[in-house]
């Protein structure tokens, strides 16, 4: 007998059909222990995926997949799903290049039917399944499974509002597990604990599905109702948005799994919502001893759980940030911070240790986060509202709306700026700088190395004139010496490095490193370039800028961001000012029109066409024009 014999014979979700029960279990255990193994050599999201090892094996023995939609809310529950669904000889290429996405994806298979890296989105996508087979597309039941905090996300109950009101037939599974990325927080967290501690029977209004329970359980769901009909309110929160609600249920417990989910799909007219109690990183000890419960690691061994380290000195962007903030607020008693169920990635857990009441965790809610921040501006506060790049998205009208219109001091820390390596495009911080910068009233710096990024903070924290952002990276620093303490910049105004004749590569943000690079490789060469951060993206260092134009015969920008950013603004200043008219050869390095998958960071901004070698050999091409006689206006 191989060591997974049952895992042996899966080569798709049709061969679980005819597993008992027993031979179910053993198939979730070989799922868990072969998981275990596979994450130690690549890293990625085990903690998650480990908690859904049962109630992925009973979905696909009990639903029809691919007829049958099943999407995992944020999508780093999904590892078991892939291992189970034809991907299972891929796994070691999990979140590198050309290899399996960390989170689901439509490209990559029929049975990832919907996209998530960034979280609450299933129910409404799954309802919008739901409601196509209703309108006679060919699509079977759709369930959504959402947990690890995404249930605290407002969009979420906006979609179950609406099944509820359509009355469609839809399947949510809440994988409670206590957690989102830290130990979700909020009233309706605290309503759940409730649900999911004394009381171990049923709790159900749906009379179809109870009837058809096995005999015992049956009788469990009915004193369970006897009991919540005497409540106050008489039901959940869920019943009362128009949902029937099974649970808590025990979700690793393979008989109760395959039970409730037999008959909910036998009996069910409208929409059901299964709430699963689950434990996140569980059968793993290192991951359920955790404080994250191992959302997301490194390479580690197996036997210890010890997380394999950088080597470099450099301290992280992000770590950089945590303590000079920390710091500020040890001197200014204003100073607050807000995060969106990101403590540790943000680097707030250091200041919620030093002072807790000042640092407010607001669950996964970017959009009430940054209203708050903007309430708490307009109070007196001076709050830094610390939120990766990709996930400020979901937040932009409130940014527009009720900080950037209002002209409140919020302060953005926005980390993961540019391309952020193995969770790919989905987590990519390529459009803020668009986003933000079109704003009036708005301020918008980007840090050129760790040092830059301790005078961000200082300024953001003395600018009670407007909304002002600051960008930086994932990872770790240029190794720079850091200041004792950070400067307060002044607005709009940028720095030069190094001087040279030949052209100028004006830099906006951590891409400073590559454009330094870049001149040292052309040095070699006998071209020598002058190198220009510009910190602020608005307000433009207009006199830089024309400096750079008088100076030098041809100006190059480079920036981690999208078209339409840093670059964009220059070029329209030159446009308005009259400059492109003066024979002088620009151009704008940004991410290209496209999405970059997921490889490493220099891989990725290979692909990009951003490296080193890439802005010397821009500056080359330049050159080589004037000598023919041929201008670059733009790119």
């Amino acid at each position: 007998m191989t060591r997974f014999a049952t895992l042996d014979r899966i080569s798709g979700p049709s061969d679980m059909k005819g597993l008992s029960v027993a031979e179910l279990t053993r198939l979730a255990g070989e799922v868990r222990e072969e998981l275990i193994e596979t994450v130690s050599q690549t890293g990625g999201h085990l903690g998650s995926s480990l908690g859904v090892v049962e109630l992925t094996v009973a979905l696909h023995a009990v639903f029809d997949a691919p007829r049958d939609k099943i999407i995992f809310d944020v999508g780093h529950q999904c590892y078991p799903h892939k291992m189970l669904t034809g991907r299972r000889d891929r796994m070691l290429t999990l979140r590198q290049k050309d290899g399996l996405s960390g989170f689901t994806k439509r490209s990559e298979s029929d049975f990832d039917p919907f996209g998530a890296a960034h979280s609450s989105t299933s129910i409404s996508a799954a309802l919008g399944f739901a409601e196509g087979r209703q309108l006679g597309m060919a699509v079977g039941d759709t369930v959504a499974v959402i947990g690890d905090g995404a249930i605290t996300a407002g969009m979420a109950y906006e979609a179950m509002n609406h099944a509820g009101h359509l009355k469609t037939r839809l399947f949510v599974i809440l994988n409670d597990n206590d957690m989102s990325i830290a130990p979700a927080v909020g009233a309706l967290q605290a309503s759940l604990n409730t649900l999911t501690g004394p009381l171990a029977a049923f709790r159900t209004l749906a009379e179809g599905v109870e009837s058809a329970l096995p005999g015992p359980i049956r009788e469990g769901a009915r004193r369970a109702r006897a009991l919540v009909s005497g409540l106050p309110g008489g039901g959940t929160l869920f019943e009362e948005l128009g949902f029937d609600y099974v649970g808590p249920i025990d979700g690793h417990d393979m008989g109760q799994l395959m039970t409730v989910l037999r008959a909910v799909r036998a009996r069910a007219r409208g929409p059901v919502l299964i709430h699963c109690a689950t434990v996140k990183g569980k059968g793993y000890a290192p991951a359920e001893r955790a404080d994250d419960k191992y959302h997301g690691v490194a390479k580690f061994d197996v036997a210890t759980g010890q997380q394999a380290k950088t080597r470099s000195n450099a301290p992280s962007y992000t770590a950089v940030f945590a303590e000079r903030l920390a710091m500020a607020a040890a001197k200014d008693p204003r100073i607050v911070a807000i995060t969106a169920a990101m403590p540790g990635g943000t680097g707030l857990d250091l200041m919620q240790q030093r002072f807790p009441k000042r640092v407010y965790d607001v669950g996964i809610a970017e959009q009430h986060g940054v209203t708050f921040a903007a309430g708490l501006a307009a109070a007196g506060m001076r709050p830094f509202c610390a939120i990766y790049s990709s996930f400020l998205q979901r937040g932009y009208d409130q940014i527009v709306h009720d900080v950037a219109l209002q002209n409140l001091p919020v302060r953005f820390a926005i980390d993961r700026a540019g391309l952020v390596g193995q969770d790919g495009a989905t987590h990519a911080g390529a459009f803020d700088v668009g986003f933000l910068a079109n704003l009036p009233n708005m301020t918008v710096m980007a840090a050129g190395d760790e040092a830059e990024l301790c005078h961000m903070i200082a300024t953001a924290a003395a600018h009670d004139t407007g909304p002002i952002a600051f960008r930086y990276p994932r990872g770790e620093g240029a190794g720079v010496d850091m200041p004792r303490e950070g400067q307060v910049l002044e607005i709009g105004r940028g720095r030069i490095l190094r001087e040279g004749p030949h052209a100028a590569v004006l830099s906006f943000g951590a891409h400073l490193s590559e454009a330094l690079r870049a001149a040292d490789l052309l040095a070699e060469e006998g071209i020598d370039i002058t190198v220009a951060d510009a910190r602020f993206a608005k307000p433009l260092d207009t006199a830089l800028i024309d400096r750079l134009i008088d100076q030098h015969p041809s100006l190059i920008t480079v920036e981690q961001g999208a078209t339409g950013g840093f670059g964009a603004l220059v070029l329209h200043h030159l446009a308005a000012s009259g400059q492109l008219e003066r024979g002088r050869a620009i151009r704008t390095m940004t991410l290209p029109d496209r999405f970059i998958d997921q490889a490493s960071p220099a891989q990725m901004y290979a692909m990009a066409g951003l490296t080193a070698e890439d802005i010397a050999r821009q500056v080359r091409l330049t050159l080589q024009n004037r000598k023919s006689g041929t201008v670059v206006r733009l790119a």
